[in-house]
């Protein structure tokens, strides 16, 4: 990590001081650096650095502006220093209302995504402030950095072969079993709207288990739409469409991340990862309008529309991962455009019907600045994705309220677990945040850890 924690403050150590927007007048600072901040125009904006130098010009250390907001990913804001600090030993001089979430911003800001020659931020090394707990923020970091590695990856590195090949390391680091069901033999084994959505790339679809804990344990299945691109495939998207659809497997990378979280920490859980994982292409086999699909639970499926695909797959997984009745499932998907026109980019929806993790979701979403927003699983809208020749249509009939018609076609396949949220996240910064570059992100998955790791402690 371009940032590293360190438990004790080094002799070199430089100060960061905290300062909020109009405080500075307020501040224990030394004359001459309030001095300085004055004749730079630093009045404690957010998210600016302000450097201070000694009498030898040497850099002697920082301001840091607060700004005068809350909320959001406010907490996470001290991530900015990852990137404007000079390199070298650091520590906060200022006590932190919020240290979890300070630290944990410093680790997020320092990524940089390096595996096409983008070099790495400088080495910084900070202290981490007393009472912080240095090996869970940096659990929460990796399985974060690995959702975002994922995400950014094109296709053409990221197919379903490397899916499958970055679950498989996954799995090994932590000692987890997988299976793969793939190709044709995802007919064999009644995956059919996996085979169907898939079949037409290069790669083959496939449907990748992975189980991790003890068999006695309580039951958490987890399951990422994994999508590699998404062309939209015969109902083709415009190449605008096109441009970010490598982030369409993002609900398996943010799954992928939330498990490494989870058995990083050895939660005494039964753990369940079930990823299908497809690249929607165009050719002579793939599936088309008006096409009736077979699902795994038996339910036919009217395909109004060849590029609402990751209901479908997700469908067969939900279906799947149902039969085991798990205490908990969840799953993820970049699945609607609805989702984004609604709420924008920062803020993913969720859908349960179950009251008490809505309210847990909801504490753990402000709690860990991981934001969250509960839309309705509204019961008078099931009839909108009806079907005069099959159970249901995989699209809705006026356009209208895409999001929840997608989490209630979901929640079809969902019928013997006991508590079940779907988030509709998007995956992707559209521009540089201080707690992330613009790319690939982790989301919903640092809110999600808490919940589960109250849930289930060691």
């Amino acid at each position: 990590m371009p940032v590293t924690l360190v438990a004790d403050r080094s002799s070199l150590s430089r100060p960061v001081h905290l300062v909020a927007k109009g405080a500075l007048e307020k501040s224990d600072l030394p004359a001459a650096a309030i001095a300085w901040a004055k004749a730079n125009a630093f009045t404690g904006e957010e998210g600016r650095t302000l450097l201070l130098a000694d009498g030898d010009g040497n850099v002697s250390g920082a301001l840091f502006g607060l700004g005068d907001q809350t909320g959001g990913h406010l907490p996470l804001l001290p991530g900015a220093l990852a990137r404007t600090l000079p390199e070298g030993d650091w520590h906060f001089a200022t006590a932190l209302a919020d240290g979890e979430n300070a630290v944990l911003g410093l680790l997020l800001g320092g990524y940089a995504f390096t595996a096409y020659g983008r070099k790495p931020h400088r080495e910084i090394r900070f202290a981490a402030p007393e009472g912080v707990d240095r090996a869970r923020a940096e659990r929460l970091a990796e399985g974060v950095f690995l959702a975002r590695d994922l995400i950014n990856t094109p296709t053409n590195d990221m197919g379903p072969d490397d899916v499958e090949a970055a679950a498989r390391r996954l799995a090994a680091t932590h000692d987890a079993e997988v299976a793969v069901i793939a190709g044709d033999e995802l007919l064999a084994r009644n995956f059919p709207m996996i085979h169907a959505v898939g079949r037409a790339s290069a790669q083959a679809p496939r449907l990748i288990d992975i189980r991790w804990g003890r068999e006695d344990a309580p039951k958490v299945t987890l399951v990422g739409k994994g999508v590699c691109f998404d062309t939209g495939g015969l109902d083709i998207k415009p190449a605008s469409g096109m441009l970010l659809m490598k982030k369409d497997m993002g609900g398996a990378a943010n799954v992928m991340g939330l498990a490494h979280m989870i058995m990083a920490a050895k939660l005494p859980l039964r753990l369940r990862v079930l990823l299908p994982v497809v690249e929607n292409s165009i050719a002579g086999n793939a599936f088309r309008p008006g096409d009736i699909l077979r699902s795994r639970k038996g339910t036919t499926v009217e395909i109004g529309n060849t590029d609402a695909e990751g209901r479908l797959i997700l469908g067969d997984a939900l279906a799947y991962g149902d039969e085991e009745a798990p205490e908990l499932m969840v799953d993820m998907a970049t699945l609607t455009g609805a989702a984004r026109v609604a709420l924008g980019p920062d803020l993913p929806p969720f859908f349960t019907d179950d009251e008490a993790l809505a309210a847990d979701l909801a504490r753990a979403a402000a709690t860990a600045a991981d934001p969250l927003w509960r839309l309705p699983l509204w019961m008078p809208y099931d009839g909108k994705y009806s079907s005069k020749v099959a159970d249901i249509n995989n699209t809705n009939t006026d356009g209208f309220a895409g999001s929840i018609i997608a989490a209630l076609f979901l929640k079809r396949f969902v019928q013997q677990t006991k508590s079940w949220a779907h988030f509709d996240i998007f995956g992707w910064n559209p521009v540089d945040r201080p707690h992330g570059i613009a790319g690939g992100e982790g989301m919903a998955i640092r809110a999600l850890e808490k919940v589960i790791s109250e849930r289930y402690r060691a």
